[in-house]
Parts: structure tokens; sequence; C-alpha cells
């Protein structure tokens, strides 16, 4: 999955507006213009596509935590030049305050079965013997376990 994709992906999950995306940017005390967020937006073949870079999406993914849990005192985390799934994965479970047992579920509403000790293993360090590595497939289907949970009143 590119960047642009999961942008896109969390966008319409939670319904927000382009005014709200510049909003989650500046949570994370970043300045994005709206052409910006409109043109990581646009599908692959458009011509006014741009490809988001893994440290915007770092930024969006702080400023989302800034937005629904508060901002932490002191320095705010710098965002991450390289991200992974696995990190990915890990700052939405910060941002929307889930434990494993809501992330399973809401993994099921995707129509996608993980057992515990294989969602454990993602949050570890890649130090660890039990690390494993989370594939696309995985983020993909709990994107849109969100997406089901979100948007299922409208």
């Amino acid at each position: 999955m590119t960047n642009n994709d999961i942008l896109r992906r969390l966008r319409y999950a939670f319904n927000y507006n382009d005014g709200q995306m510049v909003g989650i940017f500046a949570h994370a005390d970043a300045k994005v213009p709206q052409e910006q967020i409109t043109a990581w937006l646009k599908k692959d073949d458009d011509e006014r596509y741009q490809s988001m870079s893994d440290k915007n999406l770092a930024i969006f993914l702080n400023g989302l935590i800034n937005k629904l849990r508060g901002r932490r005192d002191g320095e705010q985390p710098e965002p991450e030049s390289k991200l992974t799934n696995n990190l990915i994965l890990r700052k939405l479970k910060i941002a929307l305050e889930l434990d494993s047992e809501k992330i399973l579920s809401t993994l099921q509403q995707a129509n996608f079965d993980l057992s515990k000790h294989e969602l454990s293993a993602f949050f570890r360090k890649p130090s660890h013997k039990h690390y494993r590595e989370c594939k696309d497939q995985v983020l993909r289907n709990f994107l849109q376990g969100l997406q089901a949970q979100y948007r299922s009143n409208e």
C-alpha cells in the first residue's frame, strides 16, 4: 500500500473534509496547504497526483494522535523518515486507543481473522525473535474494518 492509499482510506473512514485534514497536520505543528493535501489524495493516474513521503504520513499520524488523544507534555516526537506497516498500525492503535481485542474485532469486521499471538508479534521490536512484519493485506483489512466501524451508520 502506498502512503497516498493510507491517507485516502483514513480520510474516508473518518469522513474528514479538507479543512479537517489541514487541521490534523496543524496538530503536529506542520503547515500543509490544502492544495498539497488535494494532490496527495488524487488517484495515481491523475496528472496532479503527488506521491506522499513517509515523513509526511508520519506527521499526519502524529497529528491524528494529538487530535484524538491530546498533546503530550514537553517535546513533540520527531516524525519518522521511514515508516513500516508495523509503525503505521502502532500509531493508529495509539490514536484510537485500541487494545488487542478491539483491533482483532476491527479486523473481523473486514472478514479477516488473526490470532492474538500474531497481532502481538506486530508490536514487538524488530530485534525480538517473535517479531513479525505487518503485510499490506493486514493493514488494508484493518483500514477496511475501521471504515466499516466509522462509516456504518451512513
